[in-house]
C-alpha cells in the first residue's frame, strides 16, 4: 500500500450518496440493505442513520463486523470492511442531519428512534475508472479486445487494497 491510498479511498467514498450495508445475522446469514450516507470522514469513517429498533442494530450489537459496498456503474467500486457501533448522540445526529432523511424520520433530527451507525473501516478494496483512469481503462479495454489479451490495470491507481491504520 502506498501512502496516498487512504486519501484516494476517501476521494472515492465521499462521492457516494448511498451504499449497501452488509451485517451478520443469525445462523451465519448475511443481510444486505441500501442505506443513505449521512457523512464520510477524511479517515474514511462512515456515518449512517437508522432506527433504534431496527434489525441491523440488533445484528451489529451481536456482531460488529460489517461490509459496505459502493458502486457507481462501471466508474468506481469500493468494498469497505470494518466494525460498526451504534451511536445515540443527539449532537452528532443534529450535526450530520440532512433534510432528505425526513423520508424515514418524519419528526426530523429530534426523532427519539434515530441512532447513527458509525463504521470504522479496517480494510478496503477499490476499483477506480474515474478521471484519467477512465481514459486508461477504455484504452486498455480496446487494446485487450484487439489483441485478445486482458486489460492491464494499474495497481494502486485503478485498483488497490488498503489496510486502514487505527
Amino acid at each position: 500500500m502506498n501512502d496516498n491510498q487512504p486519501k484516494k479511498l476517501y476521494g472515492l467514498l465521499k462521492d457516494f450518496s448511498t451504499v449497501v450495508l452488509v451485517t451478520k445475522g443469525g445462523a451465519d446469514l448475511c443481510h444486505a440493505r441500501p442505506m443513505a450516507v449521512a457523512r464520510v470522514d477524511e479517515t474514511t469513517d462512515l456515518w449512517l442513520f437508522t432506527a433504534r429498533d431496527s434489525e441491523k442494530v440488533r445484528e451489529i450489537k451481536a456482531d460488529s463486523r460489517v461490509q459496505v459496498h459502493c458502486q457507481e456503474g462501471w466508474t468506481n467500486c469500493v468494498i469497505l470492511e470494518g466494525r460498526a457501533t451504534v451511536v445515540d448522540d443527539r449532537a452528532m445526529i443534529r450535526k450530520i442531519w440532512k433534510p432528505s432523511f425526513k423520508v424515514w424520520f418524519p419528526e426530523g433530527a429530534e426523532d427519539p428512534n434515530i441512532v447513527v451507525l458509525h463504521i470504522v473501516g479496517e480494510r478496503a478494496e477499490y476499483w477506480d475508472n474515474t478521471g484519467a483512469s477512465s481514459f486508461r481503462y477504455v484504452y486498455q479495454s480496446l487494446k485487450a479486445l484487439v489483441t485478445a489479451t486482458t486489460p492491464e490495470i494499474k495497481e494502486g491507481e485503478q485498483h488497490g487494497k488498503v489496510n486502514l491504520p487505527r
